[in-house]
């Protein structure tokens, strides 16, 4: 292949060929310009050695000068690829952020004859660089996170905007960005956010931009009602991830989490929401514009700054604010391993008893009303502790199990886990013996930690058996956050004027409430006492005679459902389960308390707790049956 057979394929004269080539082709129309280079790529023209040697002649191959080319490997490739798709082959060299390196490469391109470069700098001072590339007439542009111009650039703004965009679309106000340390792409990324925040009216105070990530900011978290964040660098956000994990935060139901993602690794992105750095398509757009300057083949101005098309990898880490989502209960309290004991008697000083059966499952109160709400169909989180043995994998395995999120549970590893022994009579009579354990170890600081569980719920259920100073505490931070409060006041001999300030709806047995106000004799007594100390609703259990309520408005006996009892232990916590449950669906409080009546008689006719806690369905099948009233329209 000649440059005549060149001319005449192009339709030109061989003059033309010749200027094209060598880069004298200012007058030559740009559309002959086009033509006449397609064709010598097509046909791999090589001019003759005095035309090669000319410094303007074209010998497409361009120059890609990077710190490393395995860390830029997605770039490489949309250069590469873009360059294959115009003929050109690329010679590459890395600095590894050298600057005397980068200095001897440089010189290595120009002896070369690139004729054009992609240069991502290591050096402060580029001048004397420059210069030399300037006097061997060849263009060059930067890329990367860089100053200096002219430059190819992604426009992290579009891309901080986007996420920014995405989560106030779910309604997150109080959104804090990690744009990271100063530079371009943190300069524009949190550019980005901030026009987000600007145009859909929310303001970004100094607080929403986070430099770096410590474990500080997550005081900031409820210090600023912060519920989610946006990282540039995703191994920021693999550190927020982690540590609200370490803090028990629930991802995303707690707090939502997006990041920028440089690398494709699938292990890595199931955990937080991301969206790729398209560095593939930077890449061929970069090496794309370049080709154009050097052929001269477009009247317009390069464009240096490329604006990505986003898409997110998947949703798994964002979700709407908690306060959007739907109310859920907390229980407060003691968690136990109980083993139950079925007898002929209760034990008596100095007797020998036969055991006829064994069984194990969870208990406590805290676990009990938790597993009680849970199986009637709502969200329940319950706080409580365990030690750092294998019945704390019994217990935490069964409340997983239970639809119980254990993530307000604290391990104490100083501490075995909280036991009961039940002794269970056929009468359903029990006596139980209980080693409280790491119960004892449930402090106000493990309350304090898990406050963000406050923000979100509708009820809070509190049981006395869990030390006194963490009651309180629980029973204020549910009223800080608005949060009904109820109270089963097991093992207390007195109740702390804190706790008449605090709870909403007390519930005793007749034997708590006569422990706790010894001067009144009767039920009627008893619960005009607490409700004058201030207790707007007071409901005192009685076993097989039912319960009495006490408000402002009613003072009522009601019966117990009639079914042989066969294990008394749970009935109270099928009772208060059962009662906020039908409460919070729109149930008025006496057919709450009726409905839970009922709640009570299935638990106590089975053997167990857990086990013997009634279901949403079953109870509700049950009492259509009996008396289908109580449920046929709700106040």
């Amino acid at each position: 292949m000649t440059i005549k057979d060149i001319a005449g394929l192009a339709g030109v004269s061989i003059s033309t060929v010749s200027k094209i080539i060598n880069g004298k082709d200012e007058h030559i129309n740009p559309q002959t310009r086009t033509r006449v280079l397609q064709i010598v790529k097509e046909y791999n023209f090589t001019p003759y050695a005095a035309v090669k040697s000319s410094p303007d002649a074209k010998k497409f191959l361009l120059g890609v000068l990077l710190h490393s080319s395995r860390a830029s490997a997605s770039l490489l490739s949309g250069i590469l690829q873009s360059a294959q798709e115009h003929s050109y082959g690329i010679l590459l060299l890395e600095s590894k952020g050298d600057p005397q390196q980068e200095a001897k490469h440089i010189s290595t391109l120009c002896r070369n004859g690139i004729d054009g470069l992609l240069w991502e700098p290591s050096s402060a001072d580029l001048s004397s660089h420059c210069d030399f590339l300037k006097r061997q007439k060849i263009p060059y542009y930067f890329i990367g996170n860089t100053p200096h111009t002219p430059a190819f650039e992604i426009d992290f703004s579009q891309l901080g905007y986007y996420l920014a965009d995405i989560l106030i679309r779910k309604n997150h106000t109080s959104i804090v960005c990690f744009p990271g340390e100063d530079g371009q792409r943190s300069a524009l990324f949190q550019k980005g956010f901030c026009k987000c925040l600007y145009e859909h009216q929310i303001s970004c105070p100094e607080h929403l931009i986070q430099r770096t990530f410590d474990e500080t900011f997550l005081h900031k978290i409820l210090q600023y009602n912060i519920t989610a964040a946006i990282c540039a660098d995703f191994k920021t956000a693999r550190a927020l991830y982690d540590a609200l994990q370490r803090q028990h935060y629930e991802i995303p139901s707690d707090f939502s989490l997006l990041s920028l993602n440089d690398h494709d690794n699938p292990h890595e992105n199931n955990f937080v929401s991301a969206v790729m750095i398209p560095y593939h398509a930077f890449g061929q757009h970069a090496c794309q514009e370049l080709i154009g300057i050097c052929e001269k083949s477009s009247q317009d101005s390069p464009v240096f700054m490329y604006t990505p098309s986003c898409s997110l990898n998947h949703e798994c880490s964002i979700s709407y604010p908690a306060f959007m989502q739907e109310k859920f209960f907390i229980s407060v309290g003691s968690i136990h391993k109980d083993i139950t004991f079925n007898v002929n008697a209760l034990p008596q000083l100095g007797s020998t008893l036969k055991i006829h059966n064994s069984a194990t499952s969870i208990g406590g109160k805290g676990a009990n009303q938790a597993v009680g709400v849970a199986k009637l169909g709502h969200a329940v989180h319950l706080i409580g502790a365990v030690g750092n043995d294998f019945d704390a994998t019994f217990i935490l395995n069964m409340l997983e199990k239970e639809n119980v999120s254990t993530q307000g549970i604290f391990r104490n590893k100083k501490a075995r886990s909280g036991k009961a022994y039940i002794y269970a009579e056929s009468s359903g009579e029990s006596a139980i013996t209980v080693l409280s354990g790491a119960n004892d170890c449930l402090t106000p600081e493990n309350i304090q930690n898990s406050e963000y569980l406050f923000k979100n719920a509708c009820y809070c259920l509190i049981s006395g058996e869990i030390p006194l100073d963490t009651v309180i505490l629980s029973a204020q931070m549910a009223k800080k956050h608005h949060v009904t409060t109820v109270f089963k006041p097991s093992t207390l001999e007195q109740l702390p004027e804190a706790l008449y300030q605090t709870v909403d709806m007390l519930v005793p047995n007749r034997k708590e409430a006569s422990s706790l106000c010894p001067g009144c004799t009767s039920v009627e007594e008893q619960a005009e006492y607490f409700f004058g100390k201030g207790i707007p609703i007071v409901i005192i259990t009685l076993g097989h005679e039912g319960c009495y309520l006490k408000t402002a408005a009613i003072s009522q006996y009601f019966p117990a459902a009639e079914m042989e009892a066969c294990d008394t232990t749970g009935g109270a916590d099928a009772f208060i389960s059962a009662l906020v449950s039908y409460l919070h669906t729109g149930y008025s409080l006496t057919r709450s308390i009726q409905i839970a009546m009922y709640a009570s008689a299935f638990c106590i006719a089975r053997q167990g707790v857990t086990s013997a806690l009634i279901d949403k369905t079953s109870l509700e099948v049950y009492i259509g049956r009996t008396q289908p009233e109580l449920l046929i329209e709700r106040d």
